[in-house]
């Protein structure tokens, strides 16, 4: 597609992002467990709250002015800050970490020094106190429902969304401080979670893995999951403009290109991927589909994959705007997805418009400019 055609729909899914909303919160006070278990959970949705949906949903629109060079949606970053720390921050977890990764990309332009104390004590907050699983990985931790201000501990669990969650913030500070203590606990935690969830039969990623159950849960190859490396493991290559260890590098972007080939394979005729993988009668998924897809079109960019994917990226790209509305609602995206034993558990997650399907729908389209 060109970009005479890509722009429009970028502009529709931008506005619809930037006008979704929040969700009714006090209707997680009484959320049940079955509904939870499919994502229906009110924090989630809209635009409004603090928390990883809303987190990620704000890196597409800063993808976005970046695309631009220029500051055009600062104040909405500005007013989206101010808000939330007016309300009350929630709880600190791996899921609350998301925005920072914003705000810490964001900190020249604000010039604000509460802004980069919150980002500078959220560092240490990773590095210290957040708790840890043997070999010290990031536990992933998480909002308690129903109690912004309470915590899931998922205790010994890591799960590979901690990555794109948490991971990525800490290396952008470690980076921008020059601590080389944060860059070097990030390169760790990336090891970590390859060692415990990336299945070398396949190329692909688990969900997650537990060190009390000692094993991958369901052993379930998720595709937003999958997506979160994808597109992530680039972000964090990127990040050390060309100084990173090369027998690292290697190591990394093999890993990366092991599971792209992965997934070509199991990319269906519509171009996106199925909720689970390599389950064809899942629902096909277009968050994770677009992060897969920009993933692509990035690694391509970067000289890590040649021109044979192209097609592979086209079909994707073409698969995602079948899927955007005429009001820019981006569909088929699903909810919030737990911990699960079972592929059922994936195939039955709810499927509603959430930010992150907009903001992992603009980076694809973003990528996908020529």
């Amino acid at each position: 597609m060109t970009n005479k055609e890509l722009l429009p729909k970028i502009h529709l899914v931008m506005d619809k992002l930037m006008n979704l909303g929040g969700g009714n919160y006090e209707n997680d006070r009484s959320v049940g467990k079955e509904d939870a278990s499919r994502g229906i959970i009110a924090r989630d949705f809209g635009i409004e709250e603090w928390d990883w949906p809303q987190g990620v949903g704000l890196y597409g629109l800063l993808k976005l002015q970046s695309f631009y060079g220029d500051d055009r949606y600062l104040d909405f970053f500005d007013r989206w800050f101010q808000n939330n720390l007016q309300k009350g921050l929630p709880s600190k977890n791996i899921n609350t970490t998301a925005p920072y990764l914003v705000l810490a990309q964001l900190l020249d332009a604000f010039q604000n020094p509460d802004y980069e104390k919150l980002c500078l004590d959220h560092a240490h907050w990773l590095m210290n106190e957040l708790p840890k699983t043997k070999e010290g990985g990031f536990q992933h931790v998480v909002t308690a429902i129903g109690n912004r201000d309470g915590v899931l501990l998922n205790e010994g669990e890591m799960w590979i969304d901690t990555l794109f969650m948490a991971v990525l913030f800490l290396n952008k500070m470690g980076h921008r401080f020059k601590n080389e203590e944060w860059i070097g606990e990030t390169l760790h935690q990336v090891l970590l979670h390859i060692k415990y969830l990336y299945d070398k039969h396949t190329g692909l990623f688990y969900h997650g893995w537990s060190f009390p159950l000692n094993s991958n849960f369901g052993g379930i190859f998720w595709c937003r999951g999958n997506s979160w490396f994808t597109y992530g493991i680039l972000e964090l290559i990127e990040s050390f403009d060309q100084t990173l260890d090369p027998g690292l590098l290697t190591y990394l972007t093999d890993t990366y290109k092991a599971q792209v080939n992965a997934l070509k394979d199991l990319q269906a005729p519509s171009g996106l991927w199925h909720t689970v993988l390599t389950d064809p009668d899942s629902y096909e998924e277009v968050s994770g589909s677009a992060a897969i897809a920009g993933g692509i079109l990035k690694g391509i960019k970067m000289g890590i994959l040649n021109e044979t994917y192209h097609d592979c990226a086209a079909r994707a790209v073409e698969g995602i705007c079948n899927n955007i509305a005429e009001d820019g609602t981006v569909l088929n995206v699903s909810a919030g997805t737990g911990m699960g034993y079972n592929a059922e558990h994936y195939k039955n997650i709810t499927i509603r418009p959430m930010a992150y399907g907009q903001s992992l729908t603009l980076i694809s389209l973003i990528e996908a400019l020529k």
